[in-house]
């Protein structure tokens, strides 16, 4: 067993108030660059739905009830309202839905899931790019021929826990297929990393840019997805493979000095950036605590990776060096370029790390 060097009770603390800032993250003082907020916890977003489920992530563990009821009172407001585009990226609030259902057996959160779910699956809903694959369409650009790594976390996540709570088996295998074609296309073979974006019409990755924080959604999103799988699950062992290769190439690329990455992985050139470390860190202690990987091999990554984010974290819980929404580039300039500031998403990864350094 691996020995916690860190108080418990001080960790947990940070992660309370790393939670309570997101639950207010206005004046940042950065301005939004796109027609959507994706700061504060005002719309219905992408950024947003992250962020609600690291909120859930710590009610789960803490069982507040004031996060609860801002979890809730959240869900029933922007549902009343109505109005919201549905894309890939607004479809993210819906993963931390599927859980409050659980919770409130509401059953307007159960309609809302089905009524979400038949756009997702309906031919004249969701867009498909080439193969079929959930084509990477956000509030204002349907990003024709399309698609990127962050569809796993921010729709087929939600698809998968929708089809387990409905008793929908269809819905889970469209989850599988989305989730391997993914791979299929935006895997780089020669590093065992994720590219950022595919674009069938011309066919190619773009820069074959190895983005920090769309590989953290596949580090960390894949231990989560896991949860949801049978053990018998014949792609169970085939998820697995990929994310031990991927943990594998992120050791060699680890910052020595800092415990960090960098925005693009194998760039050293390009600034560390803290929402795809912590998503690093949190999938493979995750992974390290459930066998997936060996403790050994991988304790140095996690005990230079720790302090690095812990020293992201200002003394109001915001976490620090996350790099804002970002489209697919060409080049590593591109991504380097892209600003840093406090954001729900950072927040919400650095919620997991925390709570996976609690469970050491």
């Amino acid at each position: 067993m691996m020995e916690n060097t860190w108080d418990r009770e001080w960790i947990r603390e940070t992660e309370k108030r790393v939670n309570a800032r997101m639950m207010d993250m206005k004046n940042t003082g950065m301005e939004e660059k796109f027609p959507v907020s994706l700061i504060d916890m005002d719309c219905w977003e992408w950024p947003q739905g992250v962020g609600l489920y690291g909120m859930y992530r710590n009610y789960q563990m803490e069982k507040d009830p004031r996060v609860l009821e801002f979890l809730t009172a959240w869900f029933d407001r922007k549902i009343a309202e109505g109005g919201m585009e549905r894309n890939v990226n607004t479809t993210a609030p819906m993963l931390t839905l599927t859980y409050l259902y659980e919770i409130t057996g509401k059953e307007t959160y159960r309609r809302f899931m089905e009524e979400w779910v038949q756009w997702m699956m309906d031919e004249t809903g969701l867009l498909r790019a080439g193969e079929g694959c959930f084509q990477h369409m956000i509030t204002g650009d349907p990003n024709d021929g399309e698609i990127l790594i962050d569809t796993l976390f921010m729709a087929v996540f939600f698809l998968a826990r929708a089809g387990k709570i409905l008793g929908r088996e269809e819905l889970v295998r469209e989850a599988d297929y989305q989730i391997l074609n993914h791979i299929r296309f935006l895997l780089n073979r020669e590093t065992g990393l994720f590219c950022h974006g595919w674009n069938f019409r011309g066919n190619h990755n773009y820069g074959k840019v190895l983005w920090g924080r769309g590989n953290g959604w596949y580090t960390m999103g894949i231990m989560e997805y896991l949860e949801q799988m049978g053990t018998g699950d014949p792609l169970r062992r085939y998820f697995l493979s990929v994310f031990g290769c991927q943990a594998r190439a992120l050791k060699g690329y680890q910052d020595p000095e800092t415990g960090l990455w960098h925005t693009v992985i194998n760039n050293p050139h390009t600034y560390l950036e803290t929402s795809a470390s912590a998503a690093f860190l949190a999938g493979i202690m995750k992974g390290v605590r459930l066998g997936y990987l060996d403790r050994e091999e991988f304790e140095p990554v996690i005990r230079r990776g720790i302090p690095g984010v812990l020293g992201k974290i200002s003394e109001d819980g915001t976490v620090e060096g996350v790099s804002y929404g970002t489209p697919i580039g060409w080049n590593s300039d591109f991504y380097n370029e892209i600003v840093c500031c406090p954001i729900t998403y950072g927040q919400a990864m650095t919620i997991l790390l925390l709570q996976e350094t609690r469970l050491l």
